[in-house]
């Protein structure tokens, strides 16, 4: 193979804050006091609380050095499969920087910020014409919060209809969170399998769908990197029961611009801004996961809502049928600037994105196929899914394959999942990595496959030249660390 993309390197090893420092040691000056002082008892006071003395170059090193022990995806190619973690334009960053936008207060009088509501109200509207459905409301703050949010209003829906149904419908492609989601509004999930093509079945379908299920929870694509071919068959089982179609958008970024939603039969739709519109993604947050729903179901959408009156934007909470509110004002605003720059940016572009993802995720599905074992060998969308069959009889395992291409300076991609697949390995490219990284990647993992014939018990150590070595997961599952790790 090529020059590899990891190497070894420097890396500082960095102590606790509370072991730096030294007493008496700052790096902030406090402004002049511009009030008198006034005594403050001791019994008030207390100790104060436990933070370090540091200077403020104790403070630049040590997050400096921590920030070298990170990998993201402005460090090299992260694949993960049904995460869509792709690279995040600045220009994004810049805009959502600005000073009228990042230091808005949300309780500023309506007459104050018209600009950003006017920009919450077209982000809504683009979102609708992308996706069909002509309803928005950006208030969920992540993907799961969406779930949530779309699960009341489907069932806030059926009790407007005299309706109290107990059930939904949850295949085993979908999202690990529609369960979790359904369980929460009081719905019992029942599991629908797949068929051999790794896709819904409509006999499966309309065998378990009755008057007591409010519907189904369909990922589409699915989690299997696979369209969902029979969805709008699916969806008219549904809706002939009464029930409602709820679309799992995490995976968008497959189906842009191509795939009309509301024409699938799709009712309820999130998204995920912090995936499909290049928002920054990990690390808890913040996230956005607006949801986009039919007519039908828009008096229901959560308060307060963006509307247009008399030539100006306000905040309404005039909607009786409302689920109410879900969020604290109106969701992360920073994250709705980013993706709304992303969509300006981009504009008629957007299917271009969706092309470009598939197109990579078929270039490596069918560079590897012949080394990794694909369980479902048909045409993928923006994620393909391997395993480690052929390495089993090396007695190499899907974790050996994700540690080992550590080594080679890329981030592992999803592994042991979707659970329809034995050790499964999940890779989603995204469309923002170019053709030589792609061919890098590829060129490394038909490596590791020869080196698992070749050196099997290398791969039971590794990674070796990270900063920390391989843990014993199965211990820190059962015996985990949850309070300071000995302070």
């Amino acid at each position: 193979m090529k020059e590899p993309v990891g190497t070894t390197g420097l890396i500082f090893n960095e102590p606790l804050l509370w072991e730096k420092g030294a007493k008496g040691r700052t790096g902030f000056s406090m402004p002049l006091r511009d009030v008198d002082r006034y005594p403050v008892a001791d019994s008030v006071k207390g100790d104060g609380p436990d933070f370090p003395d540091l200077s403020e170059l104790d403070v630049v090193r040590h997050f400096t050095r921590l920030s070298q022990w990170n990998f993201g995806v402005d460090s090299g190619m992260y694949p993960l499969g049904s995460c869509t973690m792709k690279y995040n334009p600045k220009t994004n960053e810049r805009q959502a920087a600005l000073p009228g936008l990042a230091g808005g207060h949300p309780l500023l009088p309506e007459t104050l910020c018209q600009g950003a509501l006017k920009l919450m109200a077209n982000l809504e509207r683009f979102l609708a014409e992308i996706t069909g459905l002509p309803a928005v409301t950006l208030q969920p703050a992540a993907g799961s919060h969406g779930e949530l949010t779309g699960m009341m209003v489907i069932d806030a829906f059926m009790k407007s209809n005299g309706q109290r149904r107990t059930k939904v419908l949850i295949p085993d492609t979908a999202h690990g969170t529609n369960p979790a989601s359904a369980a929460l509004c009081g719905l019992k999930a029942i599991p629908l399998k797949s068929n051999e093509k790794g896709i819904l079945s409509t006999e499966n379908v309309a065998e378990l769908m009755d008057e007591d299920t409010a519907g189904i929870m369909v990922t589409n694509p699915n989690t299997l990197g696979l369209f969902e071919e029979n969805i709008q068959q699916v969806a008219e089982i549904v809706h002939a029961k009464g029930g409602l179609v709820y679309g799992d958008g995490a995976n968008m970024n497959a189906v842009m611009g191509i795939v009309d939603i509301q024409k699938l039969g799709v009712d309820v739709l999130h998204l995920n801004l912090h995936k499909t519109f290049s928002t920054p993604h990990g690390g808890g947050g913040p996230g956005s996961g607006p949801i986009c729903v039919t007519e039908t179901l828009a008096p229901f959408l959560p308060v307060p809502r963006v509307i247009e009156k008399n030539g100006r934007f306000l905040l309404s909470e005039d909607f009786p049928q409302s689920v109410g509110k879900i969020h604290a004002f109106y969701g992360n605003f920073g994250v709705l600037v980013k993706a709304y720059s992303y969509i300006l940016s981009l504009g008629a572009d957007l299917k271009k994105v969706s092309q470009y993802a598939v197109l990579n995720a078929n270039y490596i599905k069918e560079s590897l196929k012949d080394i990794y074992h694909l369980a479902y060998d048909r045409p993928c969308m923006h994620e393909c899914v391997f395993n480690d069959k052929h390495q089993e009889a090396h007695k190499v395992t899907t974790l050996d394959i994700a540690k080992r291409l550590m080594e080679y300076g890329f981030h592992p991609p999803t592994v042991y999942f979707p659970l329809v697949v034995h050790g499964a390995i999940m890779i989603e490219p995204t469309e923002t990595e170019s053709k030589e990284m792609i061919d890098a990647f590829i060129d490394t993992m038909r490596t590791i496959a020869e080196e698992a014939k070749a050196d099997p018990e290398r791969f039971h150590e590794a990674p070796r030249i990270t900063k920390v070595r391989r843990m014993d997961e199965t211990r820190a599952a059962r015996n985990p660390c949850l309070t300071g790790c000995g302070r």
